[in-house]
């Protein structure tokens, strides 16, 4: 069950407004922010968490007919699945979309070449969430996909020793 934290007002501007500044999602930046100090590994661990979290509501989403809302979560999870793998990786935070493409062919290389599928599951419900030319299927064939490439990162984490 996913947990409902409702920020009204100047606070909430303040919070989308900061997250807009680095680029990041309102949970990519509460995530950076509650996780400052962490090892990698926990700080990968945070992300993955927030993944799961994000294809949860993709998935309530969809059940409740909201196809662009459900696209845009799924890109989300996947976005957070690759961060994740590049902090457990090299303890990096990636601030670009062209270093999400670059981690995720890093990753496609050392995990497997579906990974690049799952991606480009990803980026196709990216652009849905945009466009709304997607279909209720087409979400639900991203959800396996995608919910594959969160479940390899966070077993990848569980295996990982600590620092």
């Amino acid at each position: 069950m996913t947990e409902v934290l409702l920020i009204r007002g100047r606070l909430a501007r303040r919070v989308r407004e900061e997250a807009e500044k680095y680029g990041l999602s309102v949970e990519e930046y509460l995530v950076e922010l509650l996780s400052q100090g962490l090892d990698p590994k926990d700080k990968a661990l945070e992300y993955v968490k927030a993944a799961e979290d994000l294809l949860e509501e993709a998935r309530e989403e969809l059940g409740k007919g909201n196809v662009r809302q459900a696209a845009e979560k799924l890109w989300g999870a996947a976005a957070l699945a690759v961060k994740a793998y590049a902090y457990l990786r090299e303890g990096k935070r990636l601030t670009s979309h062209g270093e999400l493409w670059e981690h995720m062919r890093l990753m496609a290389r050392e995990v497997g070449r579906w990974v690049r599928g799952a991606w480009m599951y990803a980026n196709g419900m990216h652009t849905c969430f945009y466009e709304g030319w997607c279909a209720r299927e087409d979400v639900e064939d991203a959800i396996e996909n995608i919910e594959r490439l969160v479940k390899e990162v966070a077993s990848l984490v569980m295996k990982s020793p600590k620092d």
